[in-house]
């Protein structure tokens, strides 16, 4: 279930090189129950080991768990629980070994319970958080285990896991839900997620199904978020050249989860930021997350690289293969776009990001992206088909196994004679970005020749590009282009720039529209008719952008803005919703018997009965509204100690930032005394530093 013989593991304890050289743990079979009113889960656990030379004592992961009637083949056996780890140091013997137990935890971390009652999700995240907080396993990623999940829960909600699923059986109020993998996955793999969800399937050309769920409100945006699913997989099997290892494939969307998605085998999460309707698609869409974490399968689920420090062969392998979806999509320009954003962001991170690719410590923009760009110099020198039968028989030679940075190198050198140790030594330990080298593959792109000419053009005055401008705004050349001219353009005169403006108008792309408004801040009142075109846009950051300038710039006319804007909801952040009702409190005398419902209803979105994106948008915007509402001072304690560091975050700078000035710092100090202790704690310390 995992190679014997590595140089490298994420865990660096000697005990633990030991163990895993000398035990294999073959299965994993839990019945599990989950107990949403106290966070609790408890089970019933069967492990089938293989001692393959003599070993001491025998750990397994677990925090902070309880555990009862433990047994090794069959016979209760002692053990020690030293609240990080089950230890095993009687019962077994060399060659196969049982052991089964019973255990109960209250996570901390890994295991979420999101929301109450018909609003109630129960979701899992192991990488980076250790799925030994909720099931007893194993956090080196080098021990690989077949595990199978048997749950149970409430008949009205959907339960997930990894695998095919076995069976449903109805348990009174309850029903169980049975899944086994086939192959072995490291533990980190491992999911739950729970919760009220709808239902769309598709099968793969290869066969394969593909489950799509939403929650059950959203089931109008089914075709949106979900667009070119069955595209992407049978793209990514075909470009990968190895067929998907799994059986089936999922996808499902839940409530503040930590990152963009994460790659469970067979069961991908992903963030309900990307759950989009028709307009929405436009401006924030699942494309990318779905076509990375689908490219997991293979790279990381598949074949696992065997410490943080070729973490690259993950992260990079999933956001390269993401981008070869996108283009065989959208088309070479469109790669080619990302490609030179990404080159634009490496250069800019390596004027302080000293960290290269193969180390444990290289930051995410590294380990993602710069790993794709490594990918990319690598196929454009030897050749795509070279490339691709590398990565194939990569894949097939380590199925299942652990790798490292050499052993994909090895399968490079199989096809091709190029320079793998200067590739290694220039894009994978040096902390720079190559920028001359990747400048030469992207000129071979027209577009981004035509992008660099343009970029050129920044210091001249407009009297001697403005010809070249007008050809390129009614030409179509990719969107991009069309975007600079118009950022070169902000702070020229409208009237010199008017006929290009107007030009860039007629576009139907909604991007060169867009990058209209942004640059447009004032105008003169003949266009205002013109503009007020935008708040018809299919997108809602532009319908934002317009609502914002047009309400600053025409004051007497707020009222008409706020009337046709007074429906508007906007992305599930609510942007559009939260703008309205911020305009409507700010806007002397509009609709001043509705003020006070109006300032409840943004007061609401500030609670924990919403996502934290809609709570920080709504706790930002009644700042600015009134930075001494000691409604919103308060609403900004609870954040405190979400699970969501991203809102924890926000909410602990801001603070910060007003404890600063003694109003606050006493307003806050009082206030310490009705608090739940964990929010104490925290707003003790952020007082007093």
């Amino acid at each position: 279930m995992r190679r014997l013989l590595y140089t490298f593991l994420l865990v660096p304890s000697c005990l633990f090189s030991q163990q895993f050289q000398k035990v294999d743990f073959k299965t994993l079979n839990a019945t599990l129950a989950l107990d949403a009113s106290h966070k609790k889960i408890s089970g019933q656990v069967t492990y089938i080991f293989e001692v393959l030379s003599a070993i001491d004592t025998i750990r397994i992961d677990a925090r902070n768990m309880a555990f009862s009637n433990l047994k090794v083949n069959n016979a209760v056996t002692e053990f020690k629980n030293s609240g990080k780890e089950l230890q095993l140091y009687k019962g077994f013997k060399k060659g196969k070994n049982t052991l089964t137990f019973e255990y109960e935890a209250i996570p901390k971390q890994t295991l979420y319970f999101i929301g109450e009652k018909e609003h109630l999700q129960i979701w899992t995240q192991g990488q980076g958080k250790y799925t030994s907080h909720w099931l007893p396993s194993f956090d080196d990623v080098n021990e690989k285990v077949v595990f199978g999940l048997s749950i149970s829960y409430d008949k009205d909600f959907e339960v997930l896991s990894n695998g095919k699923l076995k069976s449903v059986s109805d348990k009174g109020n309850e029903k169980q839900w049975e899944y086994q993998m086939e192959k072995p996955m490291s533990s980190y793999l491992v999911m739950l997620a729970i919760g009220k969800f709808a239902k769309q399937t598709e099968t793969a050309a290869s066969g394969t199904p593909l489950e799509m769920y939403l929650s059950k409100e959203d089931t109008s945006k089914f075709e949106y978020t979900y667009r070119y699913n069955k595209a992407i997989f049978d793209f990514l099997e075909k470009e990968i050249g190895v067929r998907y290892p799994w059986g089936i494939y999922r996808q499902v969307p839940v409530r503040d989860f930590l990152y963009g998605g994460m790659e469970n085998t067979t069961a991908t999460i992903f963030s309900e930021d990307y759950v989009v309707d028709e307009i929405g698609y436009n401006d924030r869409n699942y494309i990318n997350v779905n076509a990375h974490e689908l490219a997991h399968q293979w790279f990381g689920d598949l074949i696992t690289a065997t410490s943080g420090k070729h973490h690259w062969l993950q992260e990079g392998f999933a956001t390269y293969y993401a981008l070869l979806a996108e283009r065989e999509l959208f088309g070479e320009d469109h790669f080619n776009w990302q490609l030179y954003e990404i080159a634009e962001r490496l250069q800019q991170a390596s004027k302080n990001d000293t960290i290269p690719l193969l180390n444990e410590k290289a930051s995410s923009l590294t380990f993602y992206q710069k790993g794709a760009w490594a990918l990319h110099v690598l196929r454009e020198n030897i050749g795509a088909k070279n490339f691709n039968k590398a990565v194939k028989k990569y894949l097939e030679k380590y199925a299942f196994k652990n790798v490292n940075t050499a052993d994909f190198l090895e399968e490079i050198n199989a096809v091709s004679n190029y320079d793998t140790r200067r590739f290694q030594q220039v894009w994978l330990e040096q902390s720079g970005f190559e920028v001359a080298e990747a400048l030469g593959i992207l000129k071979k792109n027209k577009f981004i020749e035509q992008y660099l000419n343009v970029l050129s053009m920044a210091e001249k005055p407009l009297a001697e590009k403005q010809q070249v401008f007008v050809e390129i705004i009614v030409s179509d050349v990719y969107y991009p282009v069309k975007e600079e001219i118009l950022f070169q353009l902000q702070s020229v005169d409208f009237s010199e720039k008017e006929p290009i403006i107007r030009q860039a108008m007629q576009s139907n792309n909604i991007k060169v529209r867009q990058a209209v408004a942004k640059t447009l801040n004032q105008f003169p009142e003949s266009f205002r008719p013109d503009f007020e075109t935008f708040l018809d846009d299919k997108s809602y950051v532009t319908k934002e952008i317009a609502l914002n300038v047009l309400w600053s710039q025409f004051p007497d006319d707020r009222a008409k803005y706020l009337d046709k804007s007074r429906n508007w909801i906007g992305m599930n952040d609510k942007n559009l919703r939260i703008l309205w009702l911020t305009m409507a409190l700010a806007t002397k005398d509009f609709e001043p018997e509705h003020k006070p419902a109006y300032y409840d209803e943004l007061l609401d979105y500030t609670s924990p009965d919403y996502e934290s994106s809609i709570r920080q948008n709504a706790i930002t915007n009644l700042l600015y509204i009134n930075g001494n509402d000691t409604n919103v001072l308060k609403a900004l304690v609870n954040p405190l100690t979400h699970h969501k560091w991203q809102f924890s975050k926000f909410a602990r700078d801001k603070i910060r930032e007003l404890a600063k000035k003694e109003r606050y710092r006493l307003y806050y100090l009082e206030l310490l005394s009705s608090l739940q202790d964990n929010e104490k704690a925290i707003l003790e310390k952020l007082l007093n530093p």
